[in-house]
């Protein structure tokens, strides 16, 4: 599954280690023996506040302002304004550009007020800046008033207040100005189709688009075309990006940076890699952003040998990943278990000397905990200063699957005393936990703190969790009238759990319920039909089994082919139920036949309980003995040093009897074997499992 060119990437990794406008001054004036004396105390201490009280010494305060300005000393700058005789334009639009940088609206009323009692008249150009000023501070009503009363509008006064209509999500109002303007520039279009895209109006703003590409006069610049192409990847048009493509090819905007990064970024959620990779290859300043954007798009599309191929080629361009590259990568192991790659990538970070507070070091927990690693996940938890809540919640449901509930129940305790608050995905592993160790009345104490102690909403996912606790424990029937009373519509996730609890519990009424519940959402999901048709074959009822599997073919359903994965010396070996096309398939079958001696010996009964043919319990036991995860753990054990862990992946759940059968095979190969099946991990090590025989 894993190409020659993925695993470079840990080679590749061991080679890297780490590695103002000033403004103008004004005119001097005379003294006003009105005006409050400047004290020393008034200033801080250096050079430059000498210089400062020398020009107030001699009168020149408003030089003074200037210096003030410069070192971002605003209130000072603004008490000095009192002692400007007739302050200048410039003295005015010095102290507003520092108002509208810091964000300081008190400030900026205070100058704006000061412009109206010293009987100064601001022309168009000192509008717009306060009108900016009010704009950048978000009071918009200031702004309008502003607006509204200038004597003088110009082109850039109509920008300034659209934009920040459009900005601010008042698009009604900003559409009214527009449309009000009797003059545009490429300005005037782009603060309104770029608003539009920013509030999700994108139908609206390529309606725009066209409208702007309809006036001869108007030559769209990069910025109009990437807010186009980002409205087209929005709402998924490839067409409408295509023709956009076309329109940037023919003005010459092909080899502008941002405009082919948006390119890039509008074929990848179109769907079509293929053109966003081509417009990628061709982009000449290629940075962190773009390559890591193209990086996601591959394992967006599950494409990961692409995905990890491209990081390859990444880490050999010289510029640095940062913390979005690798939660990017780290997310794609998590997600492919691909654990080896993943410490690899932990191994770079570290030597790079990567933040332990970033999203990144929370994003390693995460592909730790995935991979079935708690302890490193726990280790690298440890060494972050400040867990936050994803590190926490990580952690938590990483205990629960892994067979470690009290641990998990511990952590959550500790959350708690850390001041750190809970969400409802925490609480979903919280409860994941008491599910995997059978806490039912826990359970239920947890499920009912979340509203009355937390504050939080009960989610349909933590019904899902709680039905799926009552139903393994047996409680049938009162998961069934929580269900009937829940204040939601039950989704698949809690129609599943209610089946497997009935699947354990060989309630068939129940289970019927169910399984037509879950046909109603998900028709295609052969899940459900083969689930049914185990509780009927436990029962013993083939016609039942035989009426399942006919309404499989009348709706076209296939069964989901059961298979398992383990990684031997950086390779990947894939093995479907029955399997013989491995290299290796004689001797596997040769070790298990050896095994299956050696366990019945000590004991092991196959379990043919949920057989899904009415043949001889001969052939039903032969049928067992070559299911996908024990084809893949007798291979790990044969190509492997005796002692070593054996790691291996399922698609499905596990087979009540592969489960059995897998915990005599660590006692008698004196091997401890993880497999991680849909639901969870299970380990096992000496004849036991973690998770205790309750899954």
């Amino acid at each position: 599954m894993k190409s020659e060119q993925v695993y470079k990437v840990g080679k590749i990794l061991k080679l890297f280690s780490p590695r103002r406008a000033i403004c103008s001054s004004s005119t001097t004036s005379q003294p006003q023996l009105s005006k409050p004396p400047i004290h020393n105390t008034f200033f801080k201490s250096g050079a430059k506040d000498e210089l400062v009280k020398r020009l107030c010494r001699d009168n020149n305060f408003k030089e003074a302002i200037d210096i003030l300005c410069e070192q971002k000393r605003l209130r000072e700058a603004i008490q000095m304004l009192d002692h400007v005789d007739r302050p200048s334009a410039a003295t005015y639009s010095t102290l507003l550009q520092l108002c509208l940088q810091l964000r300081a609206l008190d400030e900026g009323m205070k100058v704006h007020a000061h412009t109206k009692t010293s009987g100064f008249v601001p022309g168009v150009v000192i509008s717009n800046r306060i009108l900016d000023m009010y704009i950048k501070c978000n009071s918009l009503v200031n702004a309008k008033r502003i607006f509204d009363e200038m004597a003088e509008r110009d082109l850039c006064s109509w920008n300034i207040m659209i934009s920040g209509y459009a900005k601010a999500g008042r698009l009604q109002e900003a559409r009214k100005l527009f449309d009000q303007m009797t003059e545009r520039d490429n300005f005037s279009w782009t603060a309104m189709i770029s608003g539009y895209v920013r509030h999700d109006r994108h139908e609206e703003a390529l309606e725009l688009f066209r409208a702007m590409q309809r006036h001869e006069n108007f030559k769209c610049n990069k910025f109009t075309m990437s807010s186009a192409l980002a409205a087209s990847a929005a709402i998924q048009s490839l067409h409408l990006g295509k023709e956009i493509h076309g329109h940037i090819l023919r003005i010459g905007l092909d080899l502008d940076g941002v405009v082919w990064s948006a390119l890039s970024d509008m074929y990848g959620k179109c769907g079509s890699i293929g053109e966003a990779r081509h417009i990628f290859d061709k982009t000449v300043d290629r940075d962190v952003v773009s390559w890591t954007a193209m990086i996601d798009r591959y394992f967006k599309e599950g494409r990961r040998e692409e995905g990890f191929a491209l990081f390859s080629d990444f880490l050999k361009s010289g510029i640095w990943p940062n913390e979005f590259t690798f939660s990017g990568v780290l997310n794609a192991c998590a997600d492919h278990a691909a654990e080896e790659l993943g410490k690899q990538v932990h191994g770079y970070m570290t030597r790079i000397g990567f933040d332990p507070s970033s999203f990144a070091a929370s994003t390693l927990v995460h592909m730790y905990t995935k991979c079935g690693n708690i302890k490193n996940a726990r280790r690298v938890f440890n060494g972050m200063p400040r867990p936050d809540l994803v590190s926490w919640t990580s952690l938590i449901s990483g205990y629960a699957q892994n067979g470690q509930p009290d641990e998990a129940l511990q952590f959550f305790e500790l959350l708690l005393k850390s001041g750190t608050q809970p969400d409802h995905i925490t609480f979903v592993g919280v409860l994941s936990a008491c599910t995997h160790a059978g806490l039912v009345d826990k359970g239920l104490e947890y499920f009912d703190s979340i509203k009355e102690k937390h504050g939080l909403t009960h989610t349909v996912d933590h019904y899902a969790c709680l039905i799926d606790l009552l139903s393994r424990s047996g409680r049938l029937q009162e998961a069934e009238d929580i269900i009937d009373k829940m204040p939601m519509k039950p989704d698949k996730f809690l129609w599943a759990s209610l089946l497997g609890g009935c699947r354990i519990h060989g309630n068939l009424k129940l289970a019927k319920r169910a399984a037509e519940a879950l046909f109603e959402i998900e028709p295609e999901n052969p899940a459900t039909y083969t689930t049914l048709a185990n509780i009927y074959a436990t029962a013993g009822l083939w016609g039942g089994v035989a009426e399942v599997r006919k309404v499989m073919d009348a709706r076209g359903v296939v069964k989901k082919p059961g298979l398992s994965w383990i990684e031997i010396k950086r390779e990947v070996h894939v093995f479907l139920v029955g399997d013989t096309s491995h290299a290796k398939s004689k001797e596997i079958h040769e070790f298990l036949g050896k095994l299956s001696k050696r366990m019945k010996e000590e004991g092991y009964v196959p379990d043919t309980n949920f057989v899904l043919h009415d043949v001889e319990e001969e052939q039903k036991e032969q049928n067992l003995s070559y299911h996908s995860e024990k084809l893949a753990v007798a291979f790990g054990i044969i190509s492997t040093p005796a002692g070593t862990l054996i790691k291996v992946f399922k698609n499905l759940r596990t087979c009540v009897d592969c489960h059995t059968a897998i915990k005599f095979i660590s006692k008698i190969a004196k091997r401890k074997i993880i497999v991680r099946d849909s639901n969870r991990f299970h380990c096992f090590e000496d004849g036991s499992c973690s998770c205790r025989d309750y899954w």
